[in-house]
């Protein structure tokens, strides 16, 4: 076992030209020469399906930056006399056991399969709401007409959030999610910073408006919770309203975009979809595997941490690189780098995480791309591309679209 870096200046360059429109020939790259690498970056970075695998679900590991010294984000908040600024610190998603497993308990009666099956027929009339203009138009905006509405208007509802303000509120969260980024640039944090206040706000008038007009919903059960005491404390129920807000839609969003336009882009696929809808429900996965919503994961090591013959010391930020992982032709085959939606073992993917963080919406996010992929090929079979050259969103971590401009 070594506890050197690999040799050589090795890790992913997002700055190279072409990475955001094609970010897998790095990672195939790093499959092959450095599948457990030390990044310039700062973090660790795993690439290979069984180590990202192993890492998601290995015990003792830790998911709070209390754990390590890493913070790519401390340095640039100091230079414009911000330090200590954390956001979201008491969400799920940043904390360990016990406090994870007491909120995780609270938040999940809202996504467990019987409810979100009672949820369809919602979704198909939402979406089908949504596409009603678009055949009379002849071309729309796939994000703006479709992918980003409906996540949000379900999350909505689920919350008991009134729909309101929906253009403020993608601008806030488009803008609040690149904090999840490991590069920030010193020039998007004011702006940062603005919309996590302005989101803040928003979600404590809200939970005020719900106190007084509690319901059958998330929030009210969650408001339930903290009036009681001792399940969840004011900063903890707020925080968790801001985290379901933004991972509730943004990853939904990108889901249903980078996967229709890799149907579009394999007019196969997008015929065996048309044509056999018994495929939808693995074309999802297959196509959460080709493209994921969200690429990279991560944990923080307490201890000593051997991963294929490299120790990686106490304290380390470790990624979990899940697009790299999704495309790894020792798990997948030889095929890994192709669409495939009628592949045997897709839903053995990684987007969703894993362990005790397993994505706690995974399966309202393939119901609302069932819903949402399967209207398009049934409503619009001849949907092509307008562009052959897509506004990526410019994002590591939740990779997705801008805009996707189609014609019926």
């Amino acid at each position: 076992m070594t506890d050197a870096a690999p040799s050589g200046e090795v890790g992913l360059n997002p700055f190279a030209p072409g990475y955001f429109d094609d970010p897998y020939a790095q990672y195939r790259a790093l499959r092959a020469e450095a599948p457990v690498h030390h990044s310039p970056l700062g973090p660790w970075m795993l690439t290979a399906y069984d180590d990202c695998s192993r890492l998601l679900r290995e015990p003792g590991l830790s998911v709070e930056a209390a754990n390590t010294d890493y913070d790519p984000r401390a340095e640039k908040l100091a230079e414009i006399g911000l330090e200590g600024r954390e956001r979201g610190s008491r969400a799920i998603l940043n904390l360990d056991p016990p406090d994870h497993t007491r909120i995780r308990r609270l938040a999940q009666q809202a996504f467990t399969p019987r409810r979100i099956e009672a949820l369809a027929p919602r979704i198909q009339a939402r979406v089908d709401e949504l596409l009603a203009p678009a055949a009379a138009e002849g071309r729309f905006d796939l994000i703006g007409t479709l992918a980003f509405p409906l996540p949000f208007a379900v999350i909505s509802e689920l919350l008991g959030m009134p729909e309101t303000d929906r253009d403020e509120l993608r601008r806030w969260s488009h803008t609040l999610i690149k904090t999840l980024e490991p590069i920030v640039m010193p020039d998007e944090l004011p702006a940062i910073l603005e919309a996590g206040e302005l989101l803040t706000r928003h979600v404590q008038a809200a939970i005020e408006w719900k106190r007084a007009e509690p319901g059958d919903d998330l929030l009210s059960a969650l408001i339930a919770a903290e009036e009681a005491g001792d399940r969840l404390s004011p900063d903890e129920l707020q925080d968790q309203v801001v985290l379901l807000y933004l991972a509730g839609h943004e990853t939904t969003v990108n889901l249903i975009g980078n996967g229709t336009l890799a149907l579009l882009r394999h007019p196969d696929q997008w015929a065996l979809v048309r044509d056999r809808p018994e495929v939808l429900a693995n074309a999802v996965d297959e196509l959460l595997r080709y493209d994921s919503p969200v690429q990279f994961t991560r944990r923080i090591t307490l201890t000593d941490l051997d991963v294929a013959g490299q120790r990686i010391p106490p304290q380390s930020f470790v990624f979990a690189v899940l697009g790299a992982a999704n495309r790894d032709p020792a798990h997948f085959g030889p095929t890994a780098e192709q669409l495939d939606v009628t592949r045997r073992d897709a839903p053995q993917h990684l987007s969703f995480g894993g362990g005790i963080h397993h994505c706690l919406g995974a399966v309202l996010a393939r119901a609302e791309a069932r819903a949402a992929i399967g209207t398009l090929v049934r409503r619009f079979p001849t949907l092509a591309l307008e562009d052959e050259s897509p506004d990526w969103n410019g994002r590591m971590v939740l990779r997705g679209l801008d805009t996707l401009p189609v014609r019926v």
